[in-house]
């Protein structure tokens, strides 16, 4: 009997003592969504995610990425609701696919606000990135780092765009944002929104002319062999990317195993940035030139013809600050304004 009471205070001794992780119920396996694979920098960004992940927390945390939003069967603008409903439980997303669900994610994507990279940083480190990460937390989602998917060029096949007339009666492949049918459509274009499964038989077959995404989807999709021959670098929205967990997931996890996970991402998140700028910033070209070296004509409008755009484009850009907030608005303007 002493030997038996004796055994279960040893036994209840070393399990108050067990590290917490220890007595988690974790999952075999973790379903992380993005919308491209390895081929771009976004799917290596969540490639690096997981790997760190299983490092940092010894193998207690396993997680299998799954490209092209395949968890919701290609619909990018479905995966922020099934991150939420747990079919998903992490994700590295586009703030341009979650704003319809996110309303506050759409001030990445107004028109012309963010010129350059120290403009994006700025917004991404300062309040304004944290007040997002404030509003992807109220929505039931666990927001922990920044990547970046890039700034969207316009491409085509008919003819070289430099100022919006050039743009006007020509078809465009959108992201299923409202915002983007407003920006194009003040453009004189005519916008259609589809998901970018949808996307590229659409503009080999015709059905459309054009559509706008960063160099590095347009070299990693091969976007010049279904017809694509003009570019335009006009750089009139950059498009973040954010690391994010199911909040039931996280709160399964011991908070060892949650900083673990939070500095993964945010590791992962930098060298998906320095990644998704390789070849664009400073001195080096490369991948411009690379576009070119593909027979592309590339276009770039000078100061006063990017001026026309933002003219037209400002009726778009003051509606939609009333739909994220002006407080929002007024404060990524101010950071932006002060960036070093």
């Amino acid at each position: 009997m002493r030997q038996s009471l004796f055994a279960l205070a040893i036994g209840a001794a070393l399990a108050f003592a067990a590290p917490a992780h220890a007595q988690q119920k974790y999952q075999p396996e973790y379903r992380l969504s993005t919308v491209l694979g390895t081929a771009f920098p976004w799917g290596k960004g969540g490639e690096r995610w997981a790997e760190l992940v299983k490092e940092k927390t010894q193998g207690r945390i396993n997680i299998k990425m799954y490209p092209g939003t395949s968890l919701v069967a290609g619909d990018q603008t479905r995966e922020f609701t099934a991150i939420r409903q747990g079919v998903i439980d992490l994700a590295v997303g586009s703030s341009i696919n979650w704003s319809p669900q996110v309303k506050e994610l759409n001030l990445f994507s107004l028109p012309f606000l963010q010129p350059d990279y120290r403009s994006a940083d700025a917004l991404m480190n300062g309040e304004t990135g944290k007040l997002i990460f404030k509003a992807i937390e109220r929505n039931g989602v666990v927001p922990l780092a920044w990547g970046e998917n890039g700034f969207r060029e316009i491409s085509n096949s008919k003819r070289e765009i430099r100022t919006p007339a050039d743009m006007k009666g020509m078809k465009f492949r959108v992201v299923g944002s409202p915002l983007f049918n407003d920006t194009f459509t003040a453009l004189g274009a005519n916008p259609t929104q589809m998901s970018w499964a949808d996307a590229q038989p659409a503009l080999a077959s015709g059905a459309v002319d054009g559509q706008e995404n960063p160099i590095s989807v347009f070299l990693g999709a091969k976007i010049s062999t279904v017809g694509q021959k003009y570019l335009t670098q006009w750089g009139y929205m950059n498009d973040p990317l954010i690391f994010v967990v199911n909040r039931r997931v996280w709160e399964s996890w011991s908070k060892e195993d949650q900083e673990a996970v939070r500095a993964a991402a945010i590791q992962a998140g930098k060298e998906e940035i320095a990644l998704a700028r390789k070849g664009l910033t400073g001195t080096d070209n490369a991948l411009w030139k690379e576009v070119e070296a593909q027979g592309v004509k590339v276009t770039r409008p000078g100061a006063a013809e990017l001026e026309e755009f933002r003219k037209l484009t400002r009726p778009v850009y003051d509606k939609w600050t009333k739909t994220i907030g002006v407080d929002l608005v007024k404060k990524a303007e101010a950071e932006i304004a002060a960036r070093k």
